[in-house]
């Protein structure tokens, strides 16, 4: 067992004695998500923590876009639910970087493929976003290229 789902486990059972049915219900989900991956990886290869990183991060990415739609739909208490949801899930993320951090990375992938303009966005995305794995945002690193770009075509 990796060391992330031994962490899960333990805070599972630990919200099952504490009766605190948010971390509860949001872990027994997550819990069944890496059920459900390691069935589709196959009963050999255990998840690791990247494994269950990139999960954590795809339900995130699901309970945000749901309040949202909640949202707009005008169900309040059910986005606010989600939004409590995926702040449970949150705990499990690395720590993500600050606006500064992102934008030197930006700036190392620039150097590295002399970026010349905005037609190099492509190029820049694809190594900031491997420079930052996990740990920043794709569409804050998105805004931060597209400053950097928009700033050095003056």
């Amino acid at each position: 067992m990796s060391d992330l789902a031994g962490k899960i486990q333990s805070d599972l059972v630990a919200a099952m004695k504490n009766k605190d049915e948010l971390k509860l219900s949001v872990l027994r989900m997550l819990k069944a998500a890496m059920q459900l991956s390691q069935v589709e990886k196959g009963r050999q290869k255990q998840l690791t923590d990247d494994d269950i990183l990139t999960l954590v991060k795809r339900l995130i990415k699901q309970r945000s876009e749901a309040a949202e739609v909640y949202r707009k739909g005008g169900a309040e208490e059910r986005a606010q639910r989600e939004l409590e949801e995926a702040k449970v899930l949150e705990a499990y993320q690395p720590t993500q970087l600050s606006d500064e951090e992102i934008m030197k990375a930006v700036e190392r992938a620039a150097a590295e493929v002399h970026a010349a303009g905005m037609k190099d966005m492509g190029k820049m995305m694809g190594r900031t976003m491997a420079a930052v794995k996990g740990l920043a945002d794709g569409n804050r690193v998105k805004a931060a290229v597209q400053k950097y770009l928009e700033q050095s075509a003056h």
